[in-house]
C-alpha cells in the first residue's frame, strides 16, 4: 500500500474503536445514552502512474515525503487539470486532494519561468479560512522546492504583500481579501493577473447560502479582471464532502467542469455512535423538562477520553461552547490527573494569528491530547494522529458531520466517531432516526446567484474595477440589467454608451460584506481599557452583544455593559458567571408577493416573498451545566426589518372546523398548535436545506390578515432570501411529515425543548400545544403527495 503521510506524528493512544465505545458506555448512568451504533468499513488504496508531463523535482519531493505513487483520483484530477479543464475534485477527507491540483500548478510554475527566474505562470489559492491557507503555506514549503510561496490576508504586513504582488508564484488567500484587496487593486496586480494559469477554490462545500452567493460573484468579477489582463486560468475545486459536485462547481464559476468522485485512497474502520443526554430533574420554561446540556456531556466525553491517552477533537457549534467544553474537561481531569490539565485547550475564530498558529501545532505535535474547537478546524487542516471526534449538536449538514468525523484516523488507523445531540428537535430527530444522518448522500450546495441584494453590491464593485458592458450578462446572468437599471436609479451608477461607471469615491467593495450575516462589525470593547477583545458580525449584534449578554475568550468570561448600535461598539468587563445568555425577539410579517403555490386538498403551500419586522425583546440567563432558566430580562432595542423569502403553509376554516369536531381541540388551542408546529418546523428545516435555525425565523397565527385563514410561516434571515425557505417549499411534504413525527415521538408529555419549545421564542414559548400541533399537521397532510427525500 502506498504511505501518504500527512505528517511525520505517530499516533498517540491507539485504540480498538469499537472497544472504546464499550468502554464509554460502560458506567451504568450511561447505559442509554447510546442510541445508535454502526461500523464504516475499511477500504483500500487504488494507485496510478506519475503523469509524464509531471516535473521531476515535484514529483522527486513528493517521494521523499513517501508517495511513492499517486491514488488514481488524484491523478484523474491533475490530468484534467493540466488539459486546461476546469475540474472539481470531491473525494473523502484525507484523500490527498491538494496533490491533484499541486502537481499540475507546481510543475507549470517551474516549466513557466523565465531565463532570470522571472515568474511565467502563477496560481491563485482561496480557502475559506487563514487556518487552511496557512496549513497549505507548510505543505508546499515541505516539499523543499524552489516555488516562491506567500500569503495574502488580514495578517500579512505591507512589506509582504508588496512582495508577493511582485514576485509570488502560488498566493494563497481567501474570498474576502481577493474582494476587498486583489480585485479593486488589479492594475497593480497586472502581472500577477497576467499569468494566473490556475485558481483553486479550497473546500468548496463551505460557501453556501448568502456566503456561497458573493463567494460566487467574486469569482465571476476574478474572471473578467483575468480576461481583461490576458488570461484564462483553470479552476480546480476540491471538497470532502459535497452533493452533485459538478453542478455545484458549475454554480459557483459560471464554467462547465469535469466531476472527479471515485476516490482511490485507503481508510481505517470508523466505529460511529449517536449519544442523546439525559433529561434531567430542571425544569425550563413553563416547567417543561429539559435534557443535560450537549456541552456538559462533550466536556465528560472529551476528559474521558483524554484521561484514556486518546488524542480527541471535539467539536462545539458556537465560539461560547468551545470555551465552555475546554474549561470544564480541564477541571475534571484535573481532578483525576493534575498533569493533564493543561492538554486540554480551545480553539476558534477571534483569536491573534500567533495564538492559532501556536495551538495547531500543539495539536499537531501531541502536546495537546484534547481541543474544543469550532468548525475553524473543519476543513482540511493538515492534522494526524487524532484518534477520537465528538461533535456536538448537528453541524447544519450531513457534509460537514462527515468532514468533521473525518477529522479522525486520517494516519488510515481506526478511529471513534461521537454525535452528542443538544436538547433541539433536529438533533432529536437524527439520533433516533440514525439513516436520516448516515444513511443520505451529502447535500449539494445551496446559493442564489440572481438575488438583488448579492449582485447589486458586486456590480457596483465590477463598475469601479472596470465599466460594466453588455457582454458581461454572460458573467452575470439574466437579471443583470434589470438591477444595473436599479443601481442607476439610485445614484450608485452612471450609464454611458460604453457601460455603466461607478459614481462614488468610496470603495464600491464596502457595499458587500461577503461574510457578514447584515450589518457593519460590532467590536467589543473592555470597559476602562479600550481594548478590542472582538467582533460580532453586525446581523446578530441585537441578539448576542445587547447589554447583559455573555461572552467567552479563551476561557475568560465578559459581561456586555452597554451596547452603541450607532457607534458599532460594546462594552464588557470580566466577570465570574455560571450562566449563559440567549436572545428572545418577536416577529411580525406581511406578504409582500406569492410566487408559487400548490395544494393539498383544501390546504395550501406557498413560496414568496415577505417583510419581516423584528425586535429583540429580551433575554434569558440559563445555568451553564443544567439548562435551568434563571430569569428573563428585558431590553429595549429598536425594530430590524426584512425584505426576504419565505414558505407558507394555510389550513382555511372549514378543514379546522373539521380539526376541531375530530380532535376535541378548543378554537383557542389552535394558536398553541400553529406555534408548535412552526418552532419544530424551523428546527427540522436544517435537514432539507443547507441552513442553521439560526438563519431562519418564523410567524404562527390562526389567523393571518393577508391570507384570512391559519398560516405558519418559516422565512430566511437574508434579504433577498438564501435559498432556504424555497427548499423548504421544494421538500414540504417530506419537511413538514419529519416534523410531525418528531413531535409525536418525543417522550416529554406536553412540550420540551427536543421538540416543540424554540431557544429563540419571543413569545415565551407560549401558547404551545403538543397534541394540537400533531393534529394540525395530521390535518394539512392528509392529502399532501409523497414525501421526497431529504437528500434530493
Amino acid at each position: 500500500m502506498t504511505a501518504q503521510p500527512e505528517l511525520d506524528v505517530a499516533p498517540a493512544g491507539r485504540r480498538d474503536p469499537e472497544a472504546l465505545l464499550d468502554r464509554l458506555t460502560a458506567l451504568p448512568s450511561r447505559a442509554d445514552r447510546l442510541t445508535h451504533r454502526e461500523q464504516v468499513p475499511a477500504r483500500a488504496a487504488t494507485t496510478s502512474a506519475w503523469p509524464g508531463w509531471a516535473d521531476p523535482d515535484v514529483v522527486a519531493a513528493y517521494s521523499a515525503r513517501g508517495v511513492v505513487l499517486p491514488w488514481r483520483h488524484q491523478v484523474a484530477a491533475a490530468e484534467a487539470a493540466h488539459r486546461g479543464e476546469h475540474v472539481v475534485v470531491a473525494t473523502g477527507t484525507a484523500s490527498g486532494k491538494s496533490l491533484a491540483y499541486l502537481l499540475p500548478a507546481l510543475s507549470d510554475i517551474r516549466a513557466a519561468r523565465g531565463p532570470r527566474g522571472q515568474r511565467g505562470a502563477s496560481v491563485l489559492y482561496l480557502a475559506p479560512t487563514k487556518a487552511l491557507a496557512h496549513d497549505q503555506w507548510a505543505a508546499i514549503r515541505d516539499l523543499g522546492l524552489d516555488v516562491r510561496v506567500a500569503t495574502h490576508d488580514g495578517d500579512s504586513t505591507a512589506e509582504e504583500r508588496e512582495w508577493t504582488r511582485d514576485h509570488a508564484e502560488y498566493v494563497l488567500s481567501n474570498p474576502d481579501m481577493l474582494h476587498r484587496s486583489l480585485l479593486p487593486g488589479h492594475e497593480r496586480w497586472t502581472s500577477f493577473f497576467r499569468s494566473l494559469r490556475y485558481v483553486v477554490i479550497d473546500e468548496c462545500h463551505h460557501y453556501r447560502g448568502v456566503f456561497g452567493a458573493h463567494v460566487a460573484q467574486v469569482v465571476r468579477r476574478l474572471r473578467r479582471i483575468c480576461a481583461f489582463h490576458g488570461s484564462s486560468p483553470t479552476f480546480v475545486l476540491a471538497s470532502a464532502t459535497v452533493a452533485d459536485p459538478d453542478v455545484a462547481a458549475r454554480r459557483m464559476t459560471g464554467l462547465d467542469v469535469t466531476a472527479v468522485t471515485e476516490d482511490g485512497s485507503p481508510r481505517g474502520a470508523l466505529a460511529l455512535g449517536l449519544w442523546e443526554p439525559p433529561l434531567t430533574s430542571y425544569q425550563g420554561e413553563n416547567g417543561a423538562p429539559v435534557r443535560r446540556p450537549a456541552t456538559a456531556e462533550t466536556a465528560d466525553l472529551l476528559a474521558d477520553l483524554v484521561i484514556e491517552d486518546v488524542r480527541t477533537l471535539a467539536f462545539v457549534r458556537s465560539r461560547h461552547g468551545v470555551e465552555t467544553v475546554a474549561r470544564r474537561a480541564g477541571e475534571l481531569i484535573a481532578e483525576v490527573d493534575p498533569s493533564l490539565a493543561g492538554r486540554i485547550d480551545s480553539y476558534r475564530g477571534g483569536y491573534l494569528p500567533e495564538e492559532r498558529r501556536a495551538l495547531e501545532q500543539d495539536l499537531r505535535s501531541g502536546r495537546l491530547l484534547g481541543m474544543a474547537a469550532t468548525n475553524a478546524l473543519e476543513l482540511g487542516i493538515d492534522i494526524s494522529g487524532l484518534d477520537a471526534v465528538v461533535v456536538t449538536g448537528y453541524p447544519g449538514t450531513r457534509a460537514a458531520f462527515w468532514q468533521q468525523v473525518g477529522r479522525a484516523g486520517r494516519d488510515g488507523g481506526g478511529a471513534l466517531g461521537l454525535f452528542v445531540a443538544r436538547d433541539d428537535p433536529l438533533d432529536t430527530y437524527l439520533v433516533h432516526h440514525p439513516d436520516a444522518l448516515l444513511g443520505r448522500p451529502v447535500e449539494g450546495t445551496l446559493f442564489d446567484t440572481d438575488n438583488p441584494y448579492v449582485l447589486g453590491p458586486h456590480l457596483c464593485a465590477a463598475a469601479q474595477e472596470l465599466p460594466v458592458t453588455v457582454a458581461d450578462r454572460e458573467l452575470f446572468g439574466p437579471r443583470m440589467r434589470e438591477v444595473l437599471a436599479s443601481l442607476v436609479e439610485r445614484g450608485l451608477l452612471r450609464r454611458r454608451t460604453a457601460g455603466w461607471y461607478w459614481t462614488d469615491r468610496a470603495r464600491a467593495a464596502d457595499l458587500a460584506d461577503i461574510r457578514s450575516a447584515g450589518g457593519a462589525q460590532v467590536q467589543l470593547v473592555e470597559a476602562g481599557t479600550g481594548r478590542v477583545v472582538g467582533t460580532v458580525d453586525g446581523g446578530r449584534a441585537h441578539g448576542t452583544a445587547h447589554e447583559g449578554a455573555v461572552y467567552l475568550h479563551r476561557g475568560e468570561t465578559w459581561l456586555v455593559e452597554s451596547l452603541d448600535l450607532d457607534e458599532h461598539v460594546a462594552t464588557l468587563r470580566r466577570a465570574d458567571v455560571d450562566h449563559t445568555t440567549s436572545a428572545r425577539e418577536v416577529t411580525d410579517i406581511e406578504i409582500v408577493e406569492e410566487r408559487e403555490h400548490v395544494d393539498w386538498g383544501p390546504c395550501r403551500v406557498t413560496f414568496g416573498t415577505v417583510e419581516v419586522t423584528s425586535r429583540v425583546t429580551s433575554y434569558l440567563r440559563r445555568r451553564t451545566r443544567t439548562g435551568e432558566v434563571i430569569d428573563e430580562t428585558p431590553l429595549d432595542l429598536p425594530p430590524r426589518t426584512l425584505s426576504t423569502a419565505a414558505v407558507w403553509w394555510t389550513v382555511p376554516d372549514g378543514v379546522v372546523a373539521d380539526l376541531l369536531t375530530s380532535s376535541g381541540l378548543a378554537p383557542a388551542d389552535l394558536p398553541g398548535a400553529a406555534h408548535a408546529a412552526e418552532h419544530c418546523s424551523i428546527g427540522l428545516l436544517p435537514l432539507f436545506a443547507t441552513c442553521d435555525r439560526w438563519d431562519i425565523g418564523g410567524v404562527s397565527t390562526a389567523h393571518h390578515p393577508d391570507t384570512g385563514v391559519l398560516t405558519v410561516f418559516v422565512h430566511d434571515g437574508h434579504p433577498g432570501g438564501a435559498g432556504f425557505a424555497e427548499r423548504g417549499y421544494r421538500t414540504a411534504a417530506a419537511w413538514l411529515r419529519a416534523t410531525r413525527a418528531t413531535i409525536a415521538a418525543c417522550e416529554c408529555a406536553t412540550g420540551c425543548p427536543s421538540c416543540i419549545q424554540s431557544p429563540k421564542c419571543g413569545n415565551g414559548n407560549d401558547p404551545l400545544d403538543k397534541a394540537g400541533a400533531v393534529a394540525l399537521l395530521d390535518a394539512l397532510l392528509r392529502e399532501a403527495p409523497p414525501a421526497r427525500e431529504a437528500a434530493e
